[in-house]
């Protein structure tokens, strides 16, 4: 096993706990973000810190992006006070579309496995055009095409 696999199972294991604590029956490319937070891979996490994010800050701006999502369905969260979602650690968790979607954009950005590195999975979820990512990151006054360009610099050689 490469190391780029190690971490890759890594990342979708946490991403299953954070979907878990989501009440998520599928494990979506906001939690592998999540999970890539927690991780702590020094480039990943580099670049994720210079845009000011980091795990609690993800989380805070899916937060805000649920709190959005429901306004724009004409629902306050604040007027029904939620209750946090059941956990229930036997559930079987499966890569939902948009994780897959990610790892495909990850993926495809190398001609070579061997060649794929934590930040190709960090790319892959940030180039997301629609969804939950792109409308959290928005809401957290992120530049995603910064950040996009940030991740970018991390895999181009220096010596080139």
């Amino acid at each position: 096993m490469t190391a780029f696999d190690t971490y890759l199972h890594t990342v979708i294991d946490q991403g299953t706990r954070e979907a878990r604590e989501d009440g998520s029956a599928a494990v979506e490319a906001h939690h592998l973000l999540l999970a890539i937070a927690a991780e702590r891979e020094t480039t990943t996490l580099g670049v994720l810190t210079s845009v000011g994010l980091d795990h609690q800050a993800i989380r805070d701006a899916l937060d805000r992006e649920f709190e959005h999502s429901l306004g724009a369905a004409g629902v306050s969260l604040a007027a029904f006070g939620l209750p946090r979602p059941s956990v229930d650690p036997g559930r079987s968790t499966q890569l939902g579309a948009s994780a897959r979607l990610a790892l495909e954009r990850g993926f495809s950005s190398v001609t070579r496995k061997k060649d794929l590195r934590p930040a190709h999975l960090l790319l892959g979820i940030v180039r997301a055009q629609v969804g939950t990512v792109p409308r959290a990151l928005a809401l957290a006054g992120v530049d995603q095409a910064d950040l996009t360009t940030r991740v970018l610099q991390t895999l181009t050689p220096e010596d080139d």
